[in-house]
């Protein structure tokens, strides 16, 4: 079995692609010091694959704590780079945070991929990183925009220092700029754990409809769409992990020595903050609390992509619709519920 190393492997898309790694065939290690995360999420891949991952629980902002990583495993044949903050709203209130912790963290692993001569690199990006667009659907040859907040800076820095550096590191790398994640494993072993009140829709969509929440705001009603809440591309997590699987394989068959490639992951459609609230109420069957907010520093107007290079040369074909999405979100907001209940928050024993 081939090594890969994620780092931020129990954040949201990293537990999940670690699933989907696992169930490919691959050996995974992991990197993440908890900061935005829970260590109970390895109980859950655990009881999802019947494998007990190791984790690194260091800062990758520490080169010293990075490089024994990578000295204590030289057989890696990857590494797929999730470890990022990612709350838009809390990147626009601490730009430096968002600056050093992103970009430092990236720094580090590609020096030590450079040293140990790690061959393959897959980074999550971002549909950040094309700000406002001028038209949409976003292909991978659309021009970035300005970016609207701190993380999509990062994001945009993040891979322009990967396109610098990949050919002097001997690199195989994938830039995967995914659009809004959402929702939870089949399994419903793992799924979201947003720290203090989440920042990203789905959860406070399901936090509040649940009760940990007394309302959710919607962040403007007079955005130039249909009803005047913002446009988002939302795609399965699931469907997400599998692509960096995908991705991963595909590198892993190119014959040249370095390349780096762009791929958008979304669903190509686009959805209002209404019309996901309204496709969450029809598949819990609870009426939603919420009401209607200023606009948020940080967001844009409307984004969804056109997915068909990741189709074509990856073979990716996203299988959850917007109704499957929040099926699983509400089915782990339950659990996470009983859990609690059971046992205290965020403890999955």
């Amino acid at each position: 079995m081939k090594k890969i190393l994620v780092t931020g492997g129990s954040g949201y898309i990293g537990s999940h692609t670690i699933i989907d790694l696992l169930q490919n065939g691959f050996e995974v290690i992991s990197a993440d010091n908890f900061s935005r995360s829970s260590p109970d999420i390895f109980i859950g891949i655990e009881k999802a694959t019947g494998v007990k991952v190791k984790n690194y629980a260091i800062d990758l902002c520490n080169f010293d704590d990075t490089h024994a990583v990578f000295q204590e495993n030289p057989d890696l044949a990857g590494i797929i780079h999730f470890a990022a903050f990612k709350a838009v709203g809390e990147s626009v209130e601490t730009p430096l945070l968002y600056f050093e912790n992103n970009l430092v963290s990236l720094l580090n692993i590609l020096k030590c991929a450079g040293e140990f001569k790690v061959p393959h690199f897959v980074f999550s990006s971002s549909c950040t990183v094309y700000g406002n667009p001028k038209e949409i659907p976003v292909t991978e040859n659309s021009p970035f925009e300005e970016a609207e907040s701190s993380y999509g800076y990062t994001k945009q820095m993040g891979e322009n220092i990967v396109t610098e550096s990949y050919r002097t590191l001997g690199l195989k790398a994938s830039l995967l700029r995914y659009f809004n994640p959402v929702g939870a494993h089949p399994s419903n072993e793992i799924g979201e754990i947003p720290i203090g009140k989440p920042a990203n829709l789905v959860p406070a969509i399901t936090q509040t409809a649940i009760g940990k929440l007394p309302e959710m705001k919607v962040h403007g009603n007079n955005y130039p769409t249909r009803d005047g809440s913002c446009i988002r591309d939302y795609i399965h997590v699931s469907d997400i992990a599998h692509a960096h699987t995908l991705a991963l394989k595909h590198l892993m068959q190119i014959n040249k020595k370095e390349v780096c490639e762009v791929f958008n992951l979304g669903s190509g459609t686009g959805y209002t903050v209404l019309e996901v609230i309204a496709a969450f109420e029809k598949v819990s069957g609870r009426k939603l609390k919420y009401s209607i907010g200023p606009r948020r520093r940080g967001d844009v107007v409307a984004i969804f992509a056109n997915n068909d290079k990741a189709k074509n040369i990856l073979g990716w074909n996203p299988v959850f619709n917007l109704d499957q999405m929040m099926a699983t979100a509400w089915n782990w907001e339950l659990k996470l519920q009983e859990l609690e209940i059971k046992n205290g928050p965020k403890n999955f024993n």
